[in-house]
């Protein structure tokens, strides 16, 4: 007799590993969590909205792309789900929006309790570090479509802000100073050329590298830091307009994301030689004998999130942003003229579908 268990969907696994993750996704929960509703759907009280003069929502979907295959070849599943909040949460903080409430995905081809726990466990613990309540998901069992080791995660989140405070090109001004914020690694773009360089390299996950003080795998599998709270922070801190926007530099490198926050007619320069490229780009590089210009247009090389403030304030953000432990330099400025004197220059403008600014790097990059 045909049954679901026989067409390879465990719905006793499933329930399994719902107990297994509910204490972690309750500890993400704040006074804003409305419990007790049938679990069909999480709620959120937004009575605090009625403060704001017009409330926009901010809303932002994603994954962490192949670094899931890293995760599912070194059997640790604990990580993984803090990249798929920062990818999410940190695209919505942006705009200025402190985020509401965040949901999951989870696609595998068997569920396995302590698997699906461990991954959702890091998702909650780190919606509980931003703030961001995780209060629903969903555990799909693809069997036939993928194989029993094999999963797929991706995210959903909304938050607000006031309209008089959104955060955007529109508030660039000429002279503003553009702040970086270190990245932890590699953070989750880039992986498919990553995995293909280390494949054709034949090195394995296990093996130890003396410039990474740690093994190959290790690195690759290093969570996506998380810089909502020291952006949303950064706001609180400066004086009124002080913080123009953000960029948080995710797949396409420095120069897409960054010319995606200009006003068109400006440029924001970047200095390649204002940091260290850590060692994790370098070694890429070389094993897989990838031109630079390659490695600038796929990786962060170490730059996570980008701030563009007022220039008076550019020694206090710099301040604030050490405090909070984001390792922050002068990255660059703002300028509203056609550049020139520049060496070792490259342009990009229009990246992503936006017809803003342009971004421009110049200098030879600083290589361990």
């Amino acid at each position: 007799m045909a049954d679901y268990a026989a067409a390879g969907v465990d719905l006793e696994a499933g329930d399994r590993a719902v107990e297994l993750m509910k204490s972690a996704v309750t500890s993400s929960h704040n006074d804003t969590v409305v419990a007790g509703a049938g679990g069909f759907a999480g709620l959120i009280d937004a009575s605090a909205l009625r403060g704001m003069k017009k409330p926009l929502l901010a809303s932002s979907t994603d994954g962490v792309g192949t670094k899931v295959a890293i995760a599912q070849a070194l059997d640790i599943h604990d990580t993984i789900g803090q990249d798929l909040v920062a990818m999410v949460v940190d695209d919505i903080v942006v705009t200025g929006a402190k985020p509401l409430l965040m949901t999951d995905y989870i696609a595998c081809g068997h569920v396995e309790p302590q698997r699906i726990a461990d991954i959702v466990r890091g998702i909650a613990a780190a919606c509980a570090e931003v703030d961001c309540p995780l209060i629903g998901g969903e555990t799909a069992e693809h069997p036939g479509l993928m194989k029993p080791d094999e999963y797929d995660i991706a995210g959903a989140a909304t938050g607000v802000v006031d309209a008089d405070d959104v955060l955007g090109a529109h508030r660039v001004e000429d002279g503003d100073v553009i702040i970086a914020m270190a990245a932890s690694g590699l953070h989750s773009n880039g992986y498919s050329l990553v995995r293909k360089i280390v494949s054709e390299s034949g090195w394995k996950l296990d093996r130890h590298v003396d410039e990474l003080g740690r093994t190959l795998g290790e690195e690759l599998l290093e969570p996506t830091r998380l810089y909502t709270r020291a952006c949303l922070g950064l706001i609180d801190e400066l004086n009124e307009d002080a913080v123009r926007t953000f960029s948080h530099i995710t797949g396409g490198g420095l120069g897409a994301n960054i010319s995606r926050i200009m006003p068109r007619g400006h440029y924001a320069t970047i200095d390649r030689s204002s940091w260290m490229i850590p060692p994790i780009f370098t070694l890429l590089s070389t094993l897989g004998n990838v031109e630079w210009a390659s490695m600038e247009s796929t990786f962060n090389l170490g730059v996570g999130m980008v701030a563009v403030v007022e220039q008076s304030q550019a020694d206090r953000a710099i301040d604030f942003l050490t405090h909070s432990d984001m390792r922050p330099w002068v990255l660059g400025r703002v300028i509203e003229r056609v550049p020139s004197g520049f060496s070792n220059t490259t342009v990009v403008q229009g990246a992503k579908g936006v017809d803003g600014g342009s971004a421009l790097l110049y200098g030879k990059p600083q290589i361990n």
